[in-house]
Order: structure tokens, then sequence, then C-alpha cells
């Protein structure tokens, strides 16, 4: 379901923006001038061989890491020197940041312990799980939306690794960010898996912007929009 704030970008439109990003550990240049567009309703891969940077330019976009030098924008506002947790309520949000299953609570569970946030009990952490009824209709969207319905009351720990992944995807999209950051989403899986994941990125980006670190280079053809390739930074 589409969210108004979802609903005011057009197809294509940028949202996150990187002008002459570059990251310096004591002299080593980890990145260094890179450029990005990030578009509404687009696949953005980011790829290269291992140490190229990737992850570090994740790190600066979600601000884990201060830039040395460069510009970052997101939905038109400079977040160049913002926080991350202020960043991520903008909506720019990494799968890692919110994507711990619990392995014993079940798939319902989990989706709605990623709903706390949005709904505004992520800080009373003193209720019991019960208290978490009310987010029983948005958990079951998303469970809906990302083919999860079969295994809603299955504990996390009794999925295939897959659906281990397509739970996590689920809890990130319990924040319904403008941006979604994927991190090697099919690393691991098997073939049937990596279908099924690539199937549901699709779907999940045609409300939002998702950008993707991906060493499988065949789905980055089949799926992506848009491919930057980072080579030593």
């Amino acid at each position: 379901m589409k969210t108004d704030s979802h609903a005011l970008h057009r197809q294509g439109e940028t949202v996150l923006s990187a002008r002459g990003l570059g990251k310096d550990f004591a002299g080593f240049t980890a990145v260094n001038d890179v450029d990005l567009d990030v578009e509404h309703a687009r696949i953005h891969a980011l790829i290269g061989p291992n140490g190229a940077g990737k992850t570090t330019v994740f790190n600066l976009l979600t601000k884990f890491l201060q830039p040395t030098r460069g510009r970052i924008t997101l939905l038109g506002q400079d977040i160049t020197q913002t926080k991350p947790d202020k960043v991520a309520r903008m909506g720019l949000v990494r799968s890692f940041q919110i994507s711990a299953v619990f392995p014993h609570l079940t798939v319902r569970e989990n989706v709605k312990v990623a709903l706390q946030r949005p709904a505004g009990l992520a800080t009373q952490f003193w209720l019991p799980l019960s208290a978490l009824d009310r987010l029983d209709a948005r958990a079951d969207q998303l469970i809906e939306q990302l083919g999860l319905a079969r295994w809603r009351d299955h504990r996390a720990a009794d999925l295939s690794y897959g659906r281990k992944r397509v739970l996590e995807i689920a809890t990130t999209l319990a924040l319904d960010p403008e941006v979604l950051l994927l991190d090697e989403p099919m690393a691991g899986m098997g073939q049937e898996d990596v279908a099924m994941v690539a199937d549901i990125i699709r779907d999940v980006a045609t409300e939002r912007a998702v950008l993707m670190v991906e060493h499988n280079l065949s789905v980055v053809a089949n799926i992506c929009h848009h491919v930057t390739v980072l080579q030593r930074g």
C-alpha cells in the first residue's frame, strides 16, 4: 500500500544524491569522488570487487561514517552533517539497521516488533507482546505483500535461509522507507531463493527507491535500472 509521502514522488525523480563523496582513513582513501543519483521507483545497484568501497559508501550515505569531503542530499535536504537516527526517520533505511530477526518469535511477531517505532511504541519496553495486537493489520499487510502468509505463525528459526532474508526485508519495510538500502540481499542463497527475493525487491521498488550492493551480476542485469561501478573507491 502506497503512503501519501511515497505518492508525492514521481517515477525517476532523484530522492538520494551524492556529489564528490570521499572518505579517508589515516591517509588511505577508501572512497574517492563518488557521484550517485538514486531515483524513486528504481533499483540502483552498487557493484565492484571486494575492497572497492561499497560498504563504506553505504556507511557514508546512512551517516554511520562522516564523509571527508562531498555532499549528500535526501529528498532535497542536505544530510551531510545529519545524525544516523534522524536520517532513518527522514526515510533512508539500511536493511541491517532493523533487520535483527528474533529466531524464537514468529514471522508475525517479528514484523510487529519492527512496527513499534513508527507506531510510537519503541520506547515503551515494559509493555507485553500482547500490547502490539493493534499492529496486526499492518503486520499482516506486509506479510502478505512479501509472500510470507503461509509462514505467518512459524518461528523465524524454522524458515529457510531465503525466507529469513525476506522477513528481514519485511521488518525493514515496517519503517516505510523512502529509500531502501540492501547490502548483498542474495548472498548465500540457492537459485530458487535468489529468484524469489529478486521478484520481491522488484515489487518493493514500485513504491520507493532501492539501492543495493550485489555480487550476482545476473540479478543486477535482470532487475536493476541503473548501475554504479566502484573500483578502488
